[in-house]
């Protein structure tokens, strides 16, 4: 038995329970896919709770002809576009990250945490420079370890195209990321 069907329909009904339900099996896999997206936990927290705002707004329009997850998944692709869109019209010429600036005391942690830290920004901003289409598929393939055939269920493309997508974001990755591993090596 599937709870996920039989709350749908209480929840469309606008029973809070039900939804409250919803809201329990699905949060983390949608706070997990935004913060694939955004690589901000912060933003990704905040885009979850703008998705699941927008999609009890709107269930009365699920029809359920996709299943709950990809709709929902849809939902969370739309919310961090526009999130993601209106941060970029914000940004100045000139830019400073707080995730570029480190405080390093003599109490810090030990080289390979800072390693760690240098290779994480070092993914997040290579993501950065990915269109929409291949930051969603990189993510959802390669840091979810998601199926071409769910990826495909989710952003309606075909799996051709995601091959297509993620070879290229594989490329442009391993072209980015490249330089960080040499000098980490040297170390």
């Amino acid at each position: 038995m599937n709870e996920t069907e039989d709350v749908t329909p209480r929840a469309r009904a606008g029973d809070a329970d039900a939804f409250r339900l919803i809201f329990e099996q699905h949060h983390l896999f949608i706070r997990k896919f935004l913060y694939g997206m955004t690589g901000d936990h912060a933003l990704a927290e905040e885009l979850t709770q703008e998705t699941f705002m927008r999609a009890y707004q709107s269930l009365r329009e699920f029809r359920g002809e996709a299943k709950l997850s990809t709709w929902l998944c849809g939902i969370a692709r739309n919310v961090a576009f526009v999130s993601l869109r209106a941060r970029r019209y914000e940004r100045n010429e000139v830019e400073f990250e707080e995730h570029r600036i480190t405080d390093i005391d003599a109490r810090s942690a030990p080289d390979k945490q800072l390693l760690d830290k240098e290779l994480q920004t070092a993914i997040h901003d290579a993501l950065g420079t990915l269109d929409e289409d291949k930051r969603l598929v990189f993510t959802l393939k390669v840091l979810q370890g998601r199926s071409y055939e769910e990826i495909a269920e989710l952003t309606g493309s075909s799996v051709p195209k995601l091959k297509t997508d993620l070879h290229r974001a594989k490329l442009v990755m391993r072209k980015l990321i490249r330089p960080f591993l040499e000098s980490a090596d040297e170390v």
